[in-house]
């Protein structure tokens, strides 16, 4: 089993075993203490919108060992800004 601290920093990989980006932090309910989702500040521009922050649920998580491999992830995530009109 992995300590959710060691995760900090980790690589996280789709898939097709391209580089996401680096885990900077996991989000938790502290109260079941189940992991929500994991926290990537600066992710990979070629698969996100400006390399923007996004959190990706912890359910797309395949595999937790030197890096994080998901079980799923978008071709492409577009970052939509200003209200839906």
């Amino acid at each position: 089993m992995t300590e959710i601290s060691s995760m900090i920093d980790m690589d996280v990989y789709s898939e097709k075993a391209l580089l996401i980006g680096k885990v900077s932090d996991i989000i938790i309910d502290l109260d079941s203490g189940t992991i929500y989702g994991i926290l990537i500040r600066e992710s990979n521009p070629a698969l996100v919108d400006g390399g923007a922050p996004i959190s990706v649920p912890y359910r797309w998580v395949k595999a937790v060992g030197d890096a994080i491999i998901l079980r799923k992830f978008p071709s492409r995530v577009r970052i939509v800004t200003g209200s839906p009109n």
